[in-house]
């Protein structure tokens, strides 16, 4: 998939539009989804993806090689959405959203009743101790575990030293595993 990726990359960067093109469409579901994340309307987000590959079809004389176009589309993603925020803040129009925690669609559990209702609750469970955490913990772990990014890709994508990603993601955890402990064990015997 990388390969592929930096393939179109190059030929978007020669000036083929069709290439272009192939990347917004490989892409577009988890910009989608990453861009959801912030809490903004979703036509928001939409308008944002679109605007990202206008800019970059307009800029591509200046833009350069990337080694992971997955990671150059997510940061310019963010920092679109930030830009409209900020926008928002000096016309204030909307509220101020924080950032929302959900699981993919694609979570199946293919077990028993009783162990998909176990399942949902363990999911529920999390997601509102996932909702607990801070923002910046909350988008460092969906970046390092939803998106696979490196500490260094984080830490360009959210603006922050590498080691201040590496505190986030401890933190999250920390708290997520002290937290989880107390909410698996009452489930691992109703299993049993």
């Amino acid at each position: 998939m990388n390969d592929r990726d930096l393939q179109l990359w190059t030929e978007f960067l020669a000036g083929d539009k069709d290439a272009l093109g192939f990347l917004a469409a490989r892409h577009y579901r988890t910009l989608l989804h990453y861009g959801n994340k912030f809490g903004v309307d979703q036509f928001v987000v939409e308008d944002c993806i679109q605007d990202l590959f206008l800019e970059l079809w307009q800029n591509r004389k200046r833009i350069r090689a990337t080694p992971s176009v997955k990671f150059y589309l997510l940061k310019s993603l963010r920092n679109n959405i930030f830009q409209y925020m900020r926008y928002q803040k000096r016309f204030p129009q909307m509220e101020e959203k924080m950032w929302e925690t959900s699981f993919p669609d694609h979570v199946t559990i293919e077990s028993s009743l009783i162990e998909n209702e176990v399942v949902r609750e363990q999911i529920k469970q999390l997601q509102l101790q996932m909702e607990s955490l801070p923002k910046r913990e909350r988008e460092a772990l969906y970046l390092r575990y939803y998106e696979n990014m490196t500490v260094a890709e984080i830490s360009e994508i959210m603006l922050v030293n590498p080691q201040s990603v590496s505190n986030f993601l401890q933190k999250a955890l920390r708290k997520i595993r002290h937290k989880w402990i107390a909410v698996i064990l009452p489930f691992l015997f109703f299993i049993k």
